[in-house]
């Protein structure tokens, strides 16, 4: 260990940046949580289907029934005491539980954000964000206006690895050199007010959005970092995520991002959000910010197990930075085959549309018939099978144990596929010579998916 690491260790921060992130961070997951019951997402992903798309090694993990709403009132719950900061430890890792269980229930809602949130507030399990201006510290009488500055740069780190890798995987062909899959995207945008019928259908737009995008990605932690550029960094980042939101249904997650942008500002910048909280606060009938002079300031919050906080941090992030790239360890076209695409901040780089008709044939008597896929899948789920392999191989699994049990015998399962990526066209996708009942969803390289025959240069 550097000296210079030694000196960084012991550095310390105010605490107001972290405290407002819990703060909002709390308050934007109880809206999150209220959004996506309010739309009934909660029965139409996870209680209506008959069928659910299982991660590897998390088969265990599946909804159950109308009891997977207990899960959303944990989550909301929890998300509201992080943010007032009571019983922050057991709130934050209550949360972080709950909300990974709805994540992991169903591989064919997976995005982005959500493993965002996942690790992040697995994260912040490890983080003192309760120190200052919580629950916990009123009711304990004692406040730390100080933490390590490694408590709040864990959090920049880990927002400037998902933007940083973002900006690295724009870094490819089709999005830079053929305005893939915007020029599909944004033509299709016509109803969006003043731009949708004029701007949006301009080739150049589409090209300039591919551009900035990459560029934005790969430059704003920087620029937030910067003290000189942090204003128009942020103002830059408001614009970005706003206009996202209005061209693409990606939820919460451009709020998100603009709020916790806001931990690279300034500690005088967040004391004076928290000081207008407090004086908002006062209006209220009910509050426990009046009667703090109790509260004593024991100035710089100390970390328990430092050595093995430290530990848990560098090994935290050695996986962030190495887990994006295991796709190199699979050989073909990434985009083709998804082998080590998810968890790797690869956001709306493809569109591809699908198409598998499954087949159950009797290995001795040669009688066969097609699936109606609508008697298993919704049409969502059918989407997101017909483009993924390991979702492909799952769901034969599924039809031949389904129709084993109807007492068919000898059942094979053969899948007949075609995949349209990035406005190519459709290709034959999955090998229907294969047996997939025989096959198994692991993690090494499925030899039954069919070549891609193109090439996409980048990361």
């Amino acid at each position: 260990m550097t000296a210079n690491f030694k000196t960084y260790l012991s550095k310390t921060s105010h605490i107001a940046p972290l405290v407002v992130f819990r703060v909002c961070f709390g308050v934007l997951m109880f809206l999150s949580i209220l959004r996506f019951w309010s739309k009934g997402w909660i029965y139409e992903l996870y209680i209506k289907p008959k069928f659910h798309f299982t991660y590897y090694n998390f088969e265990w993990i599946k909804p159950i029934g109308n009891y997977t709403y207990v899960f959303f009132i944990i989550c909301a719950i929890t998300a509201i005491l992080v943010a007032i900061g009571y019983k922050y430890r057991l709130a934050i890792f209550l949360f972080f539980l709950s909300f990974t269980y709805i994540e992991l229930m169903d591989k064919a809602t997976y995005l982005n954000h959500y493993y965002f949130v996942s690790i992040l507030s697995f994260l912040m399990i490890f983080l003192p964000a309760n120190a200052y201006f919580s629950v916990d510290s009123y009711l304990r009488k004692k406040t730390y206006s100080y933490v390590p500055s490694y408590t709040i740069d864990s959090v920049k780190l880990l927002l400037g690895i998902v933007y940083f890798y973002a900006g690295l995987a724009k870094i490819n062909s089709d999005w830079l050199f053929r305005a893939m899959p915007l020029k599909i995207w944004l033509p299709s945008k016509y109803d969006v007010p003043f731009i949708g019928n004029s701007i949006l259908q301009q080739e150049w737009v589409h090209y300039f959005m591919s551009w900035s995008g990459m560029l934005y990605d790969l430059l704003i932690p920087f620029l937030l970092l910067y003290k000189r550029t942090r204003i128009l960094a942020f103002i830059a980042v408001v614009i970005f995520h706003l206009l996202t939101r209005v061209l693409f249904p990606i939820g919460m997650f451009p709020y998100i991002m603009i709020v916790s942008s806001l931990i690279f500002f300034s500690d005088n910048f967040h004391i004076k959000i928290i000081n207008h909280i407090r004086k908002v606060s006062y209006k209220l009938p009910i509050t426990i910010t009046k009667n703090t002079a109790a509260v004593k300031d024991q100035n710089i919050y100390s970390i328990n197990k430092k050595r093995l906080i430290l530990g848990f941090l560098a090994v935290f992030f050695t996986i962030q930075l190495l887990l994006p790239f295991r796709y190199l360890l699979y050989p073909g076209e990434l985009f083709w085959t998804e082998e080590g695409y998810r968890f790797s901040w690869r956001v709306m780089l493809m569109e591809k549309m699908g198409y598998a008709n499954f087949k159950i044939v009797d290995s001795k008597t040669k009688k066969q018939f097609y699936v109606n896929n609508a008697d298993f899948l919704t049409p969502f789920q059918e989407k997101q099978m017909s483009t993924q392999p390991d979702f492909i191989v799952q769901y034969a699994h599924y039809l031949g144990d389904h129709f084993k049990k109807q007492k068919h015998k000898n059942v094979q399962v053969f899948v007949e596929s075609y995949v349209a990526l990035n406005g190519r066209l459709s290709k034959p996708y999955i090998d229907p010579s294969i047996d997939l009942y025989k096959e198994k969803d692991l993690l090494k390289h499925k030899t039954w998916i069919l070549p891609f025959n193109d090439e996409i240069k980048g990361f």
